[in-house]
């Protein structure tokens, strides 16, 4: 199966949330995919950070760090499936749940409007 379209440069939204917790904490990121390398930067509710990894076309499988400007490192590892990123962050003490989709596909939209952190979208270094 090709995956080339189904992981789209441009802006994206989503939320993430603790093991423990049913709370969504909204992000907002700007993605670039390209010859298997995921980057960008993007927003939520702790600061800015930016994004650097690895996507696979053949099975839709995605892992990248999310760095926060003069912070932590979060680890993320997910599956495209549907119109959406789905999948488990991790700390060394923490861990939690994410889901993200390009800004404008239907499917995600409610989850959009209840993720309980509003965050604009704005590309960090731009």
């Amino acid at each position: 199966m090709d995956f080339s379209m189904e992981f789209p440069s441009g802006p994206w939204t989503g939320f993430y949330n603790y093991r423990n917790s049913a709370r969504k904490h909204r992000m907002d990121l700007v993605l670039s995919f390209s010859n298997h390398v995921v980057s960008g930067d993007g927003r939520d509710d702790i600061g800015p950070f930016f994004i650097a990894g690895r996507f696979d076309e053949t099975n839709g499988e995605c892992y990248w760090t999310k760095t926060y400007i003069g912070g932590h490192d979060v680890y993320y590892r997910g599956f495209r499936e549907g119109k959406g990123i789905w999948g488990l962050w991790e700390l060394p003490h923490e861990s939690g749940g994410f889901h993200i989709w390009p800004l404008g596909e239907a499917e995600g939209e409610q989850d959009y409007e209840s993720a309980d952190e509003p965050a604009p979208v704005e590309a960090v270094n731009a």
